[in-house]
């Protein structure tokens, strides 16, 4: 544990000085005395008058008179010459006068050191240490001279630097210096720098200074060693509103508010006015935890103390909201914040700017623009970055680059806003373009740029240009690549639907030893949301669980969602049930994961829970749960809650509740009130309604409802292949041999489209491939053959014989059937489970062999067709026979 306690009679860590009595005395140089001639006219008198009027340029006339006369100039009339350089602001006129330094009388240390001021108020910080360095003397004054303009222009690591060869010229701080040390301390993290100070500070007996003291916590608090801070803060003879700022803003950024307002209360007690910086603190600090409306209610406590919010007030609440994305209330405070007559400043119209842009709302953010141009801020570079952004992504690309080349002295950020611009539009050769500028301009990308142009190229299909852009970023660009890079790639292949690069991609980031995020995870998960994937769902869960991700609520619920659809739904109840809290996504998710097992009394059990919890159902709720009752039987209950959507919920009903409708009568076997429905429908029914229909209508075997359902989905899916397969059954089943005839010829047609059945299975860690018919495999077809009549008198094929796959007759043995011979034949033992995931509906065929397979063999098998989940055991399937 860190201690606090320093003895007074330890020795000090670096000698102090015996002359202490002294420091404030300086001593002079010796000087070489020249004959003064005296002139009537140009005497130091007039020089102090022309100084105080401002008239400068004819002092330095007045100088060079002198000069040419002999004379000289008084030291104090040349320290107020230089004076008047620093309050005009002239650095210009203070060389002139610095380089006729010889025409004083005594170059003294006071001399040197204005010199070394008026260098360093006049912005010219590296002059001001060339001469600071070149002096021949320095005392306490010069010392704090150079090091209050290094504090000035916060160059924090210099001011320590100059702390430490002070101390070794002999020179030891006074009580007004230490503090500007201790400042600079805390403002660079050198916290050990800072404890050899406080030790300092009570060795020569200057612990008494409340403002040293309020510079030693504000170290500790900065440095994060709180509990230091603590011990300090309540070892202090005298606090003032400073020191319980101090202390309060430490907890506060510490994120342990409840003890930032338990000191507050005790600043209250102690008779400390909180002034409007304390609240500030805490209003603040409630808004990085995204509580804004708590920091609103301070902020009206804040005037009920008599303190009227100020400026920066109000914009930490805009920001508070803005960042929360609450975005029109942060818009509404800065109308009110105009009201109250408060100015912006430029951070405040950045916030306000930053709402509109997330809004894309283009008529707030030309309001704001307009508020900008009033007050003067429109040259603030942060504002035309801002506007450069929101004008981009309004779509308004010709007024970002009018505010663009507004921009004189353009940063990453101005370049990045425009760039990202044309991104988001899709001018991705003209985002290149600004790229190259940007890179002639002396200005160099940063990560950010990198990322939004390989993220641009991704989304537009051009992989090979957004791998070159990746592989240039380290190479060419001298850019490290961050997570956000590898993310944009693995985005862009799961865009397109290429998983396995995606994947591939994720395996050569952790490779690299590249720490994903709760980005990478969210986007890795859905790729492994299949049955042959159960092993990579378990190696994100665990990086997940590495970096402490596995508790954020949307990669817990994208687990649930996952490990269900791999299969695995134990595992998604099991990370449910640990979960402190769940939103209705977490809900929806494990109820979606029991319906898609077949389990609707579970599904249907765990909905009356989630209203018991008083979490309201949404739209994704109630498809799951008409589907669960349809699973169940339960037709009545299925009914009312489609009622309930609009008359108890207010939830106006989308295609997905239509189409659960359909699979919920279809199912009982209603199939009279399923085209009723369909033709009662408030809007167009989709493929899923009529798909919904044809599945009903196949195995209730109604022909005619069959072809009107795959006509209509032929109407929606002209290309699709398998609809025109179906159909073609259909006709033939009824004996309409000319509709038969012409769908062969489009059949023919659309030769080159049709689909092969094909599957695939996980053995041993290896991921095979099977496809229908397939010949070479004569030691699997052995084993089918041998249980073929096995299966064939197991139970009877009911319905209508309209299938997505030929025949095996005609396009040979289906491919599920080989996976399901080679896992058997090739274990020496039948595996507990088989997953199987496959490109088409499964035939009544196969669903009978697999039924078969699971008693026999005494194994699990999950198999996920083109319609669903079937999960076989003990000779049952998860879909009751209805798929």
């Amino acid at each position: 544990m860190e201690n606090l306690v320093i003895l007074c009679n330890a020795s000090p860590p670096l000698p102090i000085p015996s002359k202490l009595a002294n420091q404030s005395k300086f001593s002079t140089k010796p000087t070489i005395s020249f004959p003064v001639k005296t002139h009537p006219k140009l005497t130091d008198a007039h020089l102090n008058s022309l100084s105080k009027n401002g008239r400068l340029s004819e002092v330095i006339t007045a100088l060079d008179s002198i000069a040419q006369s002999g004379s000289k100039v008084n030291s104090n009339t040349y320290i107020n010459l230089l004076q008047s350089c620093i309050d005009m602001n002239s650095i210009q006129l203070g060389r002139e006068l610095h380089a006729r330094i010889n025409l004083v009388n005594d170059v003294n240390p006071y001399v040197e050191t204005k010199i070394v001021s008026m260098y360093a108020k006049c912005g010219s910080l590296d002059d001001a240490r060339k001469v600071f360095d070149e002096m021949g003397e320095r005392n306490l004054y010069t010392w704090s001279a150079m090091i209050g303009a290094c504090s000035r222009g916060k160059r924090w690591r210099e001011v320590v630097e100059l702390f430490f060869l002070m101390m070794g010229d002999g020179v030891v701080p006074d009580s007004f210096l230490f503090p500007k040390v201790l400042q600079a301390c805390a403002n660079c993290g050198d916290f050990e720098t800072g404890k050899l100070i406080h030790s300092l500070v009570v060795r020569l007996g200057m612990s008494c200074y409340l403002f040293v003291n309020n510079s030693i916590l504000a170290v500790y608090v900065k440095s994060g060693k709180l509990s230091l801070a603590r011990k300090f803060f309540e070892n202090m003879d005298e606090r003032d509103s400073a020191t319980w700022n101090a202390i309060i803003s430490g907890y506060c950024q510490k994120g342990e508010i409840e003890e930032a307002l338990r000191l507050f209360d005790a600043m209250l007690e102690e008779g400390v006015e909180p002034g409007s910086v304390t609240w500030n603190i805490l209003i603040t600090s409630y808004n990085h935890l995204g509580q804004c409306d708590v920091a609103k209610e301070l902020m009206k406590k804040m005037e009920s103390f008599g303190i009227t919010p100020d400026v920066f007030t109000w914009t930490s609440m805009i920001s508070g909201y803005a960042q929360n994305n609450k975005n029109n209330r942060a818009l509404d405070l800065f109308k009110d914040m105009l009201q109250e007559g408060v100015k912006p400043n430029g951070v405040t119209i950045t916030s306000a700017i930053s709402a509109c842009s997330t809004l894309k709302s283009l008529d707030k953010g030309l309001e704001i623009h307009s508020v900008a141009v009033k007050m003067g801020l429109i040259n603030d570079l942060l504002v035309g970055n801002s506007l450069t952004d929101m004008y981009s992504k309004c779509g308004e690309l010709e007024a970002a680059w009018k505010v663009f080349d507004t921009v004189l002295e353009k940063d990453v950020y101005t370049w990045n806003s425009m760039i990202g611009g044309y991104c988001q539009a899709g001018y991705y050769g003209k985002a290149h373009q600004l790229l190259m500028k940007m890179q002639e301009s002396g200005v160099s990308p940063n990560v950010v740029t990198w990322n939004m142009m390989i993220s641009g190229y991704m989304q537009n299909g051009d992989e090979d240009q957004a791998m070159d852009l990746f592989q240039k970023m380290e190479n060419d660009g001298k850019t490290k690549r961050d997570t956000a890079s590898w993310n944009a790639l693995i985005a862009g292949y799961l865009q397109t639907g290429q998983k396995d690069k995606a994947l591939g991609i994720f395996r050569q980031m952790q490779s690299s030893y590249v720490i994903p995020n709760s980005v990478t995870i969210l986007s890795v998960l859905p790729a492994c949301a299949n049955l042959i994937a159960g092993k990579k769902v378990k190696e994100i869960h665990g990086c997940a669980f590495r970096r402490s991700l596995e508790t954020e609520l949307p990669i817990a619920n994208s687990l649930i969602d996952t490990y269900a659809k791999s299969g695995n739904i134990i595992y998604s109840r099991t990370i449910f049930d640990g979960l402190s809290s769940k939103d209705i996504i977490t809900w929806n998710s494990l109820i979606g994961g029991y319906v898609l097992h077949g389990h609707a009394d579970t599904a249907l059990d765990l909905f009356d829970q989630m209203k018991k919890f008083g979490v309201r159902p949404n739209r994704g709720t109630f498809a799951n749960i008409i589907v669960a009752y349809s699973l169940a039987g339960m037709m009545d209950k299925g009914e009312k809650a489609f009622s309930s959507i609009t008359e108890e919920y207010q939830i106006i009903p989308g295609l997905e509740h239509y189409s659960a409708m359909v699979y919920l009568y279809g199912r009982a076997g209603r199939l009279a009130d399923a085209i009723d429905f369909i033709e009662e429908m408030p809007i167009e029914p989709d493929s899923f309604t009529w798909a919904a229909l044809l599945t009903a209508c196949r195995i209730h075997g109604n022909i005619g409802l069959a072809i009107r359902a795959g006509e209509n989905l032929l109407d929606l899916e002209p290309g699709n292949f398998l609809i025109h397969q179906l159909i073609f059954q259909a006709y033939a089943l009824c004996g309409k041999s000319e509709d038969a005839s012409k769908m062969t010829k489009l059949e023919k047609d659309n030769a080159s489209r049709k689909c092969l059945g094909q599957c695939w299975i996980e053995v041993k860690n290896r991921v095979h491939t099977f496809l229908a018919g397939d010949q070479s495999l004569d030691v699997l077809y052995s084993w089918i053959q041998r249980i073929k009549g096995e299966v064939k008198g197991l139970d009877m094929q009911y319905g209508l014989s309209i299938e997505e796959e030929k025949r095996e007759e005609i396009g040979g043995v289906h491919s599920e059937k080989l996976a399901f011979a080679f896992a058997l034949i090739g274990s020496p033992s039948a595996p507990k489970a088989i997953r199987i995931v496959k490109n088409l509906r499964i035939c009544g065929d196969c669903h009978r062999t697999a039924k078969y397979i699971s008693t026999t063999y005494g194994c699990e098998i999950y198999l996920n067709d083109s319609n669903c989940l079937h999960h076989f055991k003990n000779g049952h399937c998860s879909c009751k026979d209805y798929w």
